[in-house]
């Protein structure tokens, strides 16, 4: 097809979506918040359905969509609003037992049959984890998926009086206008074309709110002090998604793996809506840090040289999702509160199983690696819920003393791939307890988010008489008692193995230096009268390691 006739169908495309914007937009609305609320408050009658087809009178003044114009769905980019809006509209009929029916029980015997649709699927393509951690093959030989939504959530905001209705709407709005966001998918004729543009660095995947000084702060994202904080602040919480694309671009993964940009930007905000928001460390932006963290890592002398366009891809990947879905509990409460993901994985890297199992489903979806042979998908797949698994801290020993084996003997070979992929998992559970390694204030930052996320799941467990974890209780846990122990126990001994593996490198030089000041900080802060108060003299400072690659 030639580009103008492309161009010419992309014109189309945003006249129809221009010229419909209200009434999609009320669409969704209405599947929120119901239809006799909408119809009350907002005066204006939705008479769309969407189980009829296109151009019949009951879509009213609605134009006929252009849903196969170009080549490019409409429906495609949002499958399952799609769903939501039929079952909404099934429910406004009366259902096809008529209109008598209930408009709350239309709405539960719409909301089954999509269950039962899902369940039939799930049945057929069954697949459940061994202790080993490792998933068997269903009948279809797949892995099975999982997506958010599909185990009962645990909502630890009945605990948390803070949080004001008003609050609760405006993440509402938020969600709608990114998942009304067009622009994000048909920014300009390039990206529907799948063509990346000649310029080196340019954002091409990213909205014009994103330009300017997150834009600036990119060109230095490969430094150790990046405020992530600030990042995500002036990407308007979305620096996983700013961050992944602009890595994404950097590394030229896109033209090496023949990528649909508009599925890779669905996946990547799949991927940052289902991290909840509420967790105050289990959330998009730890993600994005991580993330960051294992660019720099990946930068390192030692590894960049040996990588392969696959590596990165997995690693960043990885980084990204490793996470997703986090409960904001850990392994040991959904064990004895009995959650069903923890007789699903025989209490075995529960958490991380599900990350892994979200982000395969969240792929599938999006059909990021359609494109791909299934062997070489399916591989990705194994190798991304590898990775994943290796942050599974109860398994730090196991990890800790292999890599020692391999310093000592010196029989790192990173030309085998088997080697480069055990550095990737090293890499990525150091990125992902990096924290007490950055400069000071953003170090504390996240260890009072830990810590917070703790005491909530502490206050949860005393509300329901349970045994509260370790840590978990805010009046016999301090701060700077957990990070004093965190440091000494899980961090410092990965990270001086790590020294030693990059031989050492500036970067790494750097790490350990924050890493030691910090601690002497909480170790002072122990015995400070007032554990919140800030050292005079804080370590580390803006002035170290800002230039360090």
């Amino acid at each position: 097809m030639s580009c103008l006739m492309v161009e010419r169908c992309e014109a189309v495309a945003y006249e129809w979506l221009e010229q419909n914007a209200v009434r999609v937009r009320m669409l969704v609305l209405e599947e929120l918040w119901g239809p006799d609320l909408m119809m009350r408050d907002s005066g204006l009658g939705v008479g769309v359905c969407p189980d009829e087809p296109p151009g019949s009178p009951v879509w009213g003044p609605l134009r006929t969509p252009p849903v196969t114009c170009g080549g490019l769905s409409l429906a495609l980019e949002l499958p399952a609003l799609i769903r939501q809006l039929r079952a909404a509209w099934r429910a406004r009929r009366g259902g096809p037992q008529g209109p008598e029916r209930s408009q709350g029980s239309s709405w539960v015997e719409a909301e089954q049959e999509e269950v039962e649709e899902v369940k039939q699927d799930i049945d057929y393509n069954s697949a459940h984890l061994e202790a080993d951690g490792r998933l068997n093959t269903g009948h279809a030989g797949v892995l099975l998926a999982e997506r958010r939504g599909s185990y009962p959530l645990i909502d630890l905001r009945i605990v948390k009086t803070s949080v004001q209705k008003g609050e609760v709407e405006s993440g509402t709005r938020k969600k709608l206008k990114r998942l009304l966001s067009f622009q994000r998918y048909c920014h300009a004729s390039r990206l529907l074309r799948g063509l990346v543009p000649h310029t080196p660095g340019s954002l091409h995947l990213l909205d014009d709110d994103y330009l300017g000084q997150a834009a600036h702060m990119l060109s230095k994202v490969g430094t150790w002090n990046f405020d992530i904080f600030l990042f995500d602040r002036l990407t308007n919480g979305n620096s996983l998604v700013t961050l992944m694309c602009h890595l994404f671009n950097v590394y030229g993964l896109i033209q090496h793996f023949q990528l649909d940009m508009v599925k890779l930007h669905r996946f990547l905000g799949m991927v940052q809506e289902d991290y909840h928001s509420q967790n105050p460390y289990h959330n998009a932006v730890h993600a994005a840090d991580v993330t960051q963290a294992m660019y720099c890592y990946l930068n390192e002398p030692k590894l960049t040289e040996q990588l392969t366009p696959l590596d990165v891809f997995l690693g960043l990947m990885a980084a990204a999702a490793h996470d997703v879905d986090h409960p904001g509990v850990n392994q040991p409460f959904l064990i004895k509160t009995r959650h069903h993901l923890a007789s699903l994985y025989q209490n075995t890297s529960v958490l991380e199983s599900h990350h892994w199992r979200s982000t395969v489903g969240m792929l599938r979806e999006s059909g990021l690696l359609s494109h791909l042979p299934a062997d070489i998908s399916q591989d990705i797949e194994q190798q991304l819920g590898s990775l994943i698994l290796a942050t599974d801290i109860g398994r730090q020993n196991e990890f800790l003393l292999t890599f020692r084996e391999h310093l000592d003997s010196q029989d790192l070979d990173l030309q085998q791939a088997s080697h480069r992929h055990f550095m990737l998992q090293i890499a990525l559970k150091c990125a992902d307890v990096c924290n007490p390694c950055r400069v000071w204030e953003l170090s504390r930052q996240w260890s009072e988010r830990v810590c917070e996320e703790f005491y909530r799941q502490g206050d949860l467990e005393r509300k329901f008489d349970l045994e509260i974890s370790p840590l978990c209780d805010q009046q016999a846990d301090s701060v700077p008692d957990i990070q004093t122990g965190f440091i000494s126990y899980i961090v410092e001994p990965l990270f001086e193995e790590w020294q030693r593996f990059t031989e050492p490198s500036l970067l790494s030089q750097a790490m350990m230096g924050h890493l030691h000041k910090n601690k002497a900080c909480w170790s002072r802060l122990r015995y400070a009268h007032e554990p919140s108060e800030t050292p005079t003299e804080e370590p580390g400072g803006d002035e170290e390691g800002e230039d360090i690659p």
